[in-house]
């Protein structure tokens, strides 16, 4: 009787250590999986910003284009009053 209690005892015990061992598995496994989505996370973020790097420094450059296209293009016409007024025919 004693041998036959202490080997349910013994199958107790088993079992409340595989549930403890399985739920420690299974939140290693839960951390795993949360650190590698903020690593995806992170790296979607990066990326994103440097997309957002580019594109600002791509409308400076363009910025400075249409600044100096301007500045250009309306020289000749800034000149022009002073060329009829010292005109002699």
């Amino acid at each position: 009787m004693l041998n036959l209690l202490n080997t349910k005892l013994l199958i107790a015990i088993l079992a409340a250590l595989a549930v403890i061992g399985s739920a420690a598995l299974y939140e290693h496994h839960e951390s795993a999986m949360a650190s590698a989505a903020a690593a995806k996370a992170a790296a979607i973020l990066q990326e994103q910003q440097k997309e957002a790097e580019q594109q600002k420094a791509r409308d400076d450059a363009f910025r400075e284009q249409v600044e100096q296209d301007r500045a250009h293009h309306n020289s000749a016409a800034g000149h022009e009053g002073k060329t009829w007024k010292t005109y002699l025919p």
